[in-house]
């Protein structure tokens, strides 16, 4: 006769299976989202936040809160996305390079299922969150993510996949303006701009790090092909041009006091940024990557806030 214990249906094991699963799927998130770096929305959201304030402040003169939030959601769904492509797209790369051999689909913390399914998630929260703005939102919304899907495969077969990034990034503030007004305006083109060159200037930066690795593997990036000082003039200069578009907008949008204020403060934090790294002293990259461009975008939504509520935009 046999002295095993008979579990009846309920035990322990069955009972610790589930709280383990859970366990499991809560760790399986969490590491999607480092994948996919979820708190760098940071860099793209303020802008969007400003585009679309500005559209509400000059149609109807309020916040338009549903619309807001769904133009949250289509943000963070499309960079969720790209960033999930390009982590896909790049593991090969990524396992070769020292800097990158400890992203999660290279050390298998997620697999490339689960990465192609939290890709494919957030692209359908994208377009939905665009399809429930306007009718021109979802239209285009397609046309958007051409760039994000095209820039990982761009260090493979153009010097300038920076140029790539900050088309990508240049959509984010223009689709927020249609997705308020539910058509296209210059402002939010020359908006878009400065993002744009702001993104693909900060990019030149980061890329001096992989210089080395880059001309080992084969990846092409305008430091691993012209040098890291000429990368960071490079940067300087459409650092520059961000400034200028900022202007640009600010005069044709009749920005107000505090909205100079802000671009004064954006242009001594590029300063800032630009005194940090050297061409023969990278170790403070990370401090202007994440640090100062971070601020970059907080900063200025805080003054343009100001500036429309100074101006009369309700809540």
């Amino acid at each position: 006769m046999s002295t095993a214990p008979v579990e009846p249906t309920g035990t322990t094991r069955e009972v610790n299976a589930a709280p383990e699963t859970a366990r499991g799927v809560a760790g399986g998130t969490r590491a999607f989202l480092r994948l996919v770096l979820i708190e760098h929305s940071v860099f793209a959201l303020p802008f969007a936040y400003i585009s679309a304030l500005w559209a509400m402040f000059e149609t109807s003169g309020h916040v338009n809160w549903a619309k807001l939030a769904l133009i949250t959601v289509a943000m963070v769904g499309a960079r969720t996305f790209a960033m999930a492509m390009n982590r896909i797209i790049d593991r090969e790369i990524d396992a070769r390079n020292p800097r990158t051999q400890m992203r999660e689909l290279v050390t298998g913390a997620v697999s490339v299922k689960t990465a192609y399914l939290g890709s494919l998630a957030a692209l359908v929260v994208f377009l939905a969150a665009a399809a429930s703005l306007n009718r021109l939102s979802l239209f285009l919304a397609p046309v958007a993510v051409v760039p994000l899907v095209l820039y990982p495969y761009g260090k493979r077969f153009t010097n300038y996949p920076h140029a790539i990034l900050g088309i990508a990034q240049a959509i984010g503030p223009m689709g927020a303006w249609i997705g308020v007004t539910g058509h296209w305006s210059w402002q939010a083109t020359l908006l878009g701009l400065a993002v744009g060159f702001w993104i693909g200037g900060f990019d030149l930066i980061f890329a001096c790090q992989d210089v080395a690795a880059d001309r080992v593997i084969g990846v092409k990036s305008v430091p691993a092909r012209f040098g890291i000082a000429a990368s960071l003039r490079a940067s300087i200069v459409t650092h520059v041009i961000t400034l200028a578009l900022l202007v640009w907008f600010g005069v044709v949008a009749h920005g107000g006091a505090l909205w100079w204020i802000g671009v004064a403060v954006v242009a001594g934090a590029f300063w800032y940024e630009h005194s940090l790294v050297k061409p023969t002293d990278l170790s403070k990259v990370n401090r202007a990557f994440f640090t100062t461009n971070g601020f970059v975008g907080i900063s200025l939504f805080c003054f343009a806030l100001l500036d429309l509520i100074v101006r009369g935009l309700g809540a």
